[in-house]
């Protein structure tokens, strides 16, 4: 017993004496910011020595946990900064209150994918790739939004405009240095689009969510790209020139410091590229823009920002003749039917956007930050088209040993056609906006109100004209019928209200976080006075695991009030009743960082559904989007994607995505009737039937996108950079039929596009002579670019044509075949 009690008196002892032994933690806490007082919002923080820390939240606050009594170091870093170190010697319980200023500079490669992962971790949806990359990607329309392409998938490479997770081009947000950007509105496909409102030569980062957003955002419900523009440390500029376009971009900063300046020049022009579609023909397609960025430091806490823009698009067509070719299978014959066109006409369109937009940002406080903004936003556009054609439809020869070889040797149908369009569109948008933000603790708090008014004058004077074996269509004996008239007018007032606030709360500690974040958004609009309110939630956990992972979970209402096109029925008639189209979402995810191959990767994957309702139904004929103007449909999405970036080759980076989706809807008196017809086909009875739930028009079931870079191993100054993207098939809904609403399917979109670049000129400025034209030169590219590189004909949509009885047929319309495009880029 004796031996017990002492072996129990010990045991206590030990306990206090280790109880009392065991020190208090020590924190070290602050805010990071730049050269101009802004926070910077996912900068990595740790600890000398370790492989992971934690990243400043939306305030660039931070709050970390260290060891007392023990000497150690912090390293900052953040993309496009240089890395910053302090170093610490703090008592047991003591909390030190530091703020960090990291200055502009450049950085290894790996510490920016370190920076990149902390910062994207902490928001669902959050896709943060590097500016750089957007330069070197080969694509036939250059611009952040090809890169986005990657990552959501792409069915069209003469557009900018993408679909998200199900959504139509009109539901993605995009923002410029605060400034919301519209694009125009009456381009019917990619050919007459121009230059992408973004210069990825002016871009300091890009954010894109690709849903569960924050309530900071505003009313859309698919995606938002949220685009920083430079602030240039020093002079500096540069300019390319190319096959299909050409830039100048110059920055500076005034001696004094307080005068930044970013301007930027492009033009473009895709004759080269159009020469060798299906229609062949005189094309003249142009445009150019100009951007400029000035910012100016008032005083230690003021600061003024303007934003300028002048773009310009023309595209001018004389069709001269049209060759399509399709396979037919039948139980009759199976052979390729073709069909050819003669045309005659004219088509001019003219599309122009003019922006102006003034800031003034007040940094109160170290914790206060207040923001005042005002824009102006224009677009004109005009379109003129008089076109006739005469057509020949039937069987072609492919027989090579035969004289009529790519003839039509058996015809099915012949007519003509006649389209004519006079349309002017013009929309003017003033917005006076105020946002803040204010930090208190581990609290970060946000809100802005908004007001835009917005003027849209609207000319619509289309008709159509279809003529098949002498008849026209719709017959009618009577008198002349056109297949298609829509002539509208429409002058629109629109005054709307918008405003949020949110709270971002940091929980935890380096080694088990937690993020919160809960707002609310409200949007009032005269048009059709509805008054929406949209909650948003999000959450992440980082526990305290060896394996590095984040959880993130996100939920809200993302609700989307009509602006223009959903206005629009198929007749041209305004629908000025149109509610806004509501929709519920979830999205579940994680990521997890790893190192491959001894390098720094990262795999993530996010699960996602949306519940909508008072949806606007549409059908999507290259890029024009044709709403029914009407709130009678409900649908949802929902789907799984996973993604992988890292440096799959040392130094340089790499992305892999692969998504799966499913969206569908169902409209709201979408019945048809099914006939039962007797021996002579004539109809004796019928049925009426509900078509029910049907594919959208954006379902695409499966998409790939990879972006891969390399180099030679024994040469750095030789790179390649490989594009890659796979869509399984789109319906094709055929106008204005219930029936055969889905009827028709587009095929998988396959595309591979690869760019060459050899260095010209390096850096290294002392092996040039003094007298060098290239002596201020910091380096030069060139670059070689082959698109489509396995020339695989995609479809983007159909011809339908009828034949002598009256059975209809339909003809693919292609996107471009291979093309090769040279480039030299010059930097200074």
């Amino acid at each position: 017993m004796r031996i017990q009690k002492s072996f129990l008196f010990i045991l206590l002892l030990l306990t206090g004496l280790t109880a009392f032994s065991q020190k208090k933690p020590a924190y070290v806490s602050g805010h990071v910011i730049d050269e101009n007082e802004n926070r910077l919002a996912g900068v990595s923080v740790v600890i000398l020595g370790r492989q992971s820390g934690i990243s400043t939240d939306d305030s660039g606050y931070f709050r970390l946990k260290v060891s007392a009594d023990k000497a150690f170091g912090l390293v900052f870093t953040y993309s496009g900064y240089k890395e910053e170190q302090k170093n610490f010697l703090l008592n047991e319980g003591e909390e030190e209150k530091i703020t960090v200023r990291l200055e502009r500079g450049s950085m290894t490669t790996l510490g920016e994918v370190v920076v990149t992962d902390q910062r994207d971790r902490r928001e669902a949806g959050l896709i943060r790739p590097n500016p750089k990359s957007v330069i070197n990607l080969p694509t036939v329309t250059t611009g952040v939004e090809s890169l986005i392409k990657i990552f959501v998938g792409s069915n069209n490479e003469l557009t900018s405009q993408y679909s998200v997770r199900g959504g139509s081009f009109d539901e993605n947000l995009i923002y410029v240095n605060d400034f919301e950007i519209f694009r125009p509105y009456l381009v019917r496909n990619g050919q007459q689009e121009g230059l992408s409102f973004i210069n990825p030569e002016l871009v300091r980062n890009i954010n894109f969510y690709n849903g569960g957003f924050q309530a900071r955002y505003g009313d859309k419900m698919s995606s938002v790209l949220d685009i920083q523009y430079k602030k240039p440390k020093r002079f500096g500029g540069s300019a390319y020139v190319g096959i299909l376009e050409q830039g100048l971009h110059v920055e500076g900063i005034s001696g004094n410091d307080r005068l930044t300046y970013l301007i930027g020049v492009r033009n473009r022009s895709n004759r080269n590229l159009l020469s060798r579609q299906e229609t062949q023909g005189n094309y003249v397609p142009s445009s150019g823009d100009l951007q400029a960025m000035i910012n100016y430091k008032l005083s230690a806490k003021w600061m003024a920002e303007f934003f300028g823009n002048i773009s310009q698009s023309k595209f001018s067509l004389n069709p001269e003749f049209s060759q399509l070719t399709t396979s037919v299978f039948s139980p009759f014959f199976t052979s390729s039917l073709g069909l050819d066109i003669y045309f005659e006409g004219q088509e001019k369109d003219q599309y122009q956007t003019n922006m102006l937009g003034l800031s003034f940002s007040n940094q109160v406080n170290q914790r206060l930050k207040l923001k005042w903004m005002v824009s102006r936003f224009e677009n004109d556009e005009r379109e003129n088209v008089d076109i006739q054609g005469t057509y020949l439809f039937g069987e072609r020869d492919f027989d090579k040993t035969q004289p009529t070889f790519g003839t039509i040797v058996s015809p099915l149908g012949a007519g003509v056609f006649q389209n004519f369009t006079r349309n002017t569109l013009n929309i003017e948008n003033f917005n006076f906006s105020h946002k803040g933000s204010y930090d208190y603790k581990n609290h970060a708090v946000q809100w802005g109100l908004a007001f835009d008014r917005t003027a849209i004058h609207d000319k619509l004077n289309e008709w159509e004209l279809q003529d098949s074996a002498g008849y026209s269509i719709p017959l009618n004996t009577a008198q002349l019928q056109l297949s298609k008239v829509i002539k509208s007018t429409a002058d629109l007032d629109i005054n709307k209200f918008s405003g949020f606030v949110q709270d971002n709360i940091l929980l935890g500690d380096s080694l088990n976080s937690y993020t919160l974040t809960a707002g609310v958004r409200y949007n009032y609009n005269s048009l059709n006075n509805q008054l929406l309110i949209s909650p948003r939630f999000g959450a992440s956990w980082k526990p305290n695991w060896k394996r590095d992972v984040i959880f993130r979970a996100a939920a809200g209402a993302y609700h989307q009030p009509p602006f223009y096109r959903e206005l629009r029925r198929y007749d041209g008639t305004v629908n000025e009743d149109l509610k806004a189209q509501k929709s519920w979402q979830g999205v579940l995810g994680f990521d997890y960082n790893f190192s491959g191959w001894g390098r720094p990767m990262r795999f993530t994957t996010e699960a996602y559904y949306k519940h909508m309702t008072d949806v606007v139904p549409y059908d999507v004929d290259n890029v024009r989007i044709r709403y029914f103007g009407e709130n009678n449909a409900k649908a949802y999405a929902m789907g799984l994607e996973a993604r992988l970036y890292g440096e799959i080759v040392k130094d340089a980076e790499s992305w892999i995505s692969l998504g799966f989706m499913n969206t569908k809807e169902n409209i709201e008196g979408d019945t048809y009737k099914n006939y039962t017809l007797d021996e002579f086909n004539q109809p004796i009875d019928s049925v009426t039937l509900e078509k029910g739930w049907v594919r959208r028009p954006t379902d695409r079931r499966i998409t790939f996108g990879m972006f891969f870079q390399d180099y030679l191993a024994t040469n750095k100054n030789f790179k390649m950079y490989l594009s890659l993207l796979y869509g399984s098939n789109l319906p094709y809904n055929i106008p204005n039929n219930v029936k055969y609403r889905n009827g028709l399917e587009i095929p998988s979109y396959i595309r591979a596009d690869i760019g060459f670049s050899a260095l010209l000129l390096d850096s290294d400025r002392s092996k040039r002579r003094s007298h060098s034209p290239f002596l201020g030169f910091e380096n030069i590219w060139a670059s070689l670019e082959v698109f489509n590189l396995i020339d695989r004909d995609n479809t983007i949509a159909y011809l339908l044509i009828k034949d002598f009885s009256n059975t209809t047929y339909t003809m693919p319309q292609r996107l471009t075949p291979r093309l090769i495009n040279f480039k030299i880029v010059a930097r200074w």
